[in-house]
C-alpha cells in the first residue's frame, strides 16, 4: 500500500481567480511534477475548486505543499489536506484493511 495526500481546494465565495494567479498555480503543479510528487490533479466540473493528489513524506510536508499553492497563499481558495491510502488501481490489487 502507498500513502499519498489529497489536497482539496475550495474557492472562497466572491473570489475571482485571475489569469496570472492561475498561471502561478500551474507553475506550482509543474514543480511538483518535476520533483515526482504529483500523482493527479484537476478542477471540479463545477469549477468550485479542485483536487491534487501528491506524494509526501508526512502530513506536515503535504500541508506545506498545499500552503505554497498560490491559490491558497493568495487567500482565494481554502484547502483541506488528508492522508489517502491507495489500495487499488494502477495495477495494484485491491487489498483488504
Amino acid at each position: 500500500m502507498e500513502t499519498c495526500y489529497m489536497i482539496r481546494l475550495t474557492r472562497k465565495p466572491g473570489c475571482t481567480i485571475t489569469p496570472e494567479l492561475l498561471q502561478a498555480h500551474y507553475a506550482h503543479l509543474r514543480r511538483l511534477q518535476e520533483r515526482g510528487q504529483l500523482v493527479l490533479c484537476g478542477p471540479f466540473a463545477d469549477r468550485s475548486g479542485g483536487m491534487t493528489i501528491i506524494r509526501a513524506d508526512s502530513l506536515a510536508e503535504a500541508e506545506a505543499v498545499a500552503a505554497a499553492d498560490p491559490l491558497v497563499s493568495s487567500g482565494m481558495e481554502e484547502c483541506e489536506v488528508r492522508a489517502w491510502v491507495l489500495t487499488g488501481g494502477e495495477g495494484r490489487p485491491l487489498e483488504s484493511g
